[in-house]
């Protein structure tokens, strides 16, 4: 994978180690496998940030580092991924999530929708459509989740592989050219001594 790249944009661990608001978890976050770029890693934050995207509940980046620390997979990366659902995004999505989740249950739709800016119309509204709502949080947040994390194993064993083939190809090119200049230069020495 594009290591260089990522580790760019990666905020320096020292930096995060020494924050004040973070001391409460001591020394977890010396662990070097919350900073480490494998495949393991990366695969193991994209699964916990894009599941954690999903749930639908306030502070959601503390939760994918509480995650991460405990599976033991790289936080910046864990935590970048619950903004796939921001301000902006947040409706979408969690209308798809209620949306399967109605499937799921078999519930039907709703055809005579109508908002009304009361107290009670959002009570009655959350008790009906919670099951539905959680429900489908969850199975996306899962499915989006394992999607990728099966998509970073996949693209990093092609990364990996196109390297070696890329390395194999240039070794091979390399004694090539060495070779066809030593027999040309073996050929050169024997035309001027007869």
């Amino acid at each position: 994978m594009p290591r260089k790249f990522i580790k760019r944009y990666m905020p320096d661990s020292r930096k995060i180690k020494e924050q004040k608001c973070l001391r409460f978890l001591g020394t977890c976050l010396h662990n070097p496998h919350l900073w480490h770029l494998n495949r393991h890693s990366v695969a193991g934050a994209f699964f916990i940030g894009l599941l954690c995207a999903y749930i639908p509940i306030p502070f959601q980046m503390v939760l994918a580092a509480l995650m991460a620390i405990a599976l033991h997979v790289n936080i910046p990366i864990s935590v970048a991924l619950v903004w796939l659902t921001n301000p902006l995004t947040m409706p979408p999505l969690f209308y798809f999530a209620y949306e399967i989740g109605q499937k799921i249950l078999g519930m039907p739709d709703a055809e005579d929708f109508h908002f009304e800016a009361s107290w009670q119309w959002m009570s009655e509204l959350f008790a009906s459509s919670w099951e539905p709502f959680l429900l489908g949080c969850l199975v996306c947040g899962l499915a989006l989740g394992l999607i990728g994390y099966f998509s970073i194993h996949i693209l990093w064993r092609v990364h990996v592989s196109y390297r070696w083939r890329f390395r194999r190809n240039k070794c091979v090119s390399v004694a090539d050219a060495e070779v066809s200049a030593t027999t040309t230069s073996n050929s050169q020495t024997d035309s001027i001594h007869p």
